[in-house]
């Protein structure tokens, strides 16, 4: 029996059995209602208000602070004897790395062609608000977080739901908080294995083949595939043995480097057709706001917008607060203010730019695909850049597959965690996992395994329902942790090297519930 006949047994096995569940799944987790004419999937309100409501409640601290964020990013408030495992700027480039991936070529071209050039409008607006909620549950995260005795971290909302509960409203939150942090680890465990892994692998395979002569070219055989699979699963095992000490030094290299060429590439596109910039800047506002721009009018490009933003930028979902729990700091929100800026380089500059590239450069493709023709987002993507470098998309090729291993990387990292706190943090524990992981790099490009997929994808947005509730009422504790650090910051900038807590207390490094 060939490889390519087990492997399309497995896919058909898999799919005829979860299939059904699937199906059920998607329908709770991504219920929509029709409004003005478009379908709102609850789930995307549901993260868009917590967005809007700790942007109220904070009082606009992505604008107020962003200054002070990046002075936090480069050093300027660091201390030395901090519990933790990286510095600021490794554990943002960590986190991005989990967010920033395909969602930022493929999906935004996806939803520029449902949803019209205002739907770029709404996407930045969305991711706006986003940072206020990435505030929030970071520096939970790190207020909550356990230092263990070796210095690594462990954080998440495993850990601030039931410690944050208990602080909060003592022994009445206990039992919730247990059911909820056991809840959200398998959520983040499922979706690490097949959406975080399996799937970046599978989609960075087939972009490699596409470019290399199909299934009859260089790698487009079974045998191709399984050594794609085994050369990723090994370079992952490798860095994951490591610890997140490994990722991070391997993603702030590895984020800034990537990021930067994209960036390059979309600006080459938008200054060759710089004499269309206004037209398409028109085009965005007037789509945004003009009722007959798209299909479903304002509210389409407003709903479409949303949804990428949100699926993008992952803010209110609790996975970024696993890794920035790791870094060195004693004020929770210090860090809290570095992840705001998390959002803002995903959605409002990265899925920007790959949408303002786009609506410049119109390719044949993004026209047919505005028009109803079924074309991949990332096909649309590559075009635009073809118009101006026709050999661009081996170029895309090796952006497409950074952002998927260094995501694979981050989501491994957020898997262990999940792991430890279900089964425990032994070597022999944690070992099985990393094995378990890596075999999972390899299936990817073997496996299609879509219904695995898309119930992983519920399953994490199911995890933004419990973990928002936790924020809402937890949101006084980083009330609190954010005029504690703005105190420190206050006491440096006079020249003290002691700062007072919003309680008059001094500031100790956060290891636990206390």
């Amino acid at each position: 029996m060939s490889l390519d006949s087990i492997t399309t047994s497995v896919n058909e096995a898999v799919s005829g059995f979860f299939e059904p569940i699937a199906t059920w799944l998607n329908e709770v987790v991504f219920y929509s209602v029709s409004v003005g004419g478009a379908k709102l999937p609850l789930i995307v309100a549901w993260l868009v208000v917590a967005g809007l409501v700790f942007t109220g409640w904070f009082g606009l601290v992505q604008v107020r602070k962003f200054r002070l964020a990046l002075d936090v990013v480069r050093g300027k408030y660091d201390e030395e004897g901090s519990a933790g495992e990286v510095n600021h700027f490794q554990a943002l480039t960590a986190a991005v790395s989990g967010t920033v991936g395909l969602g930022n070529i493929a999906g935004v071209a996806v939803a520029v062609s449902v949803g019209g050039p205002g739907a770029t409008f709404w996407m930045i607006l969305c991711g706006l608000l986003g940072m206020a909620t990435k505030f929030v549950e970071v520096t939970l995260g790190v207020k909550y977080r356990e230092v263990h005795a070796d210095g690594t971290v462990s954080g998440g909302p495993m850990h601030y739901l039931p410690k944050g509960l208990v602080d909060r409203f003592g022994a009445r939150g206990k039992t919730l908080g247990k059911v909820l942090a056991v809840l959200a680890s398998f959520m983040v465990l499922f979706f690490g294995l097949f959406g975080g892994n399996l799937f970046q692998v599978n989609q960075s395979y087939a972009q490699l083949v596409s470019v290399t002569g199909g299934e009859g070219g260089l790698v487009g055989s079974s045998a191709g595939a399984l050594f794609f699979g085994i050369l990723v699963a090994a370079l992952v095992g490798i860095v994951l043995l490591g610890g997140i000490r490994s990722i991070a030094n391997v993603t702030s290299r590895l984020v800034p480097a990537m990021a930067g060429i994209y960036i390059l590439a979309c600006l080459t596109v938008i200054l060759v057709h710089v004499t269309a910039v206004p037209a398409a800047v028109g085009d965005i506002i007037e789509g945004a706001f003009n009722p007959q721009g798209v299909a479903g009018g304002v509210i389409g490009a407003l709903i479409v917008g949303f949804q990428r933003a949100a699926f993008s930028n992952e803010a209110g979902l609790g996975s970024a607060p696993i890794a920035h729990s790791a870094v060195k700091t004693k004020h929770p929100a210090s860090e809290g203010l570095v992840a705001l800026l998390e959002p803002f380089i995903d959605t409002v500059i990265i899925c920007t730019m790959t949408a303002l590239t786009i609506v410049i450069a119109k390719p044949a493709s993004w026209t047919e695909a505005r028009e109803g023709k079924s074309i991949g987002g990332v096909t649309i993507t590559s075009d635009a850049f073809a118009t101006v470098m026709p050999w661009f998309p081996y170029i895309l090729t090796v952006a497409v597959m950074l952002f998927a291993i260094s995501t694979v990387l981050t989501w491994g990292y957020y898997g262990l965690k999940a792991w430890t706190y279900l089964f425990g943090r032994s070597r022999t524990s944690e070992l099985t996992y990393k094995v378990l992981y890596t075999l999972f790099a390899i299936a990817g490009s073997l496996l299609a395994l879509e219904t695995l997929i898309d119930m992983a994808d519920a399953v994490l947005f199911m995890l933004a329902v419990i973990n928002i509730i936790g924020l809402y009422l937890l949101a006084p504790v980083v009330k609190r942790e954010l005029a504690s650090f703005l105190a420190y910051v206050k006491t440096r900038e006079a020249g003290g090297d002691v700062a007072k807590g919003a309680d008059g207390d001094e500031d100790k490094a956060p290891v636990s519930a206390g």
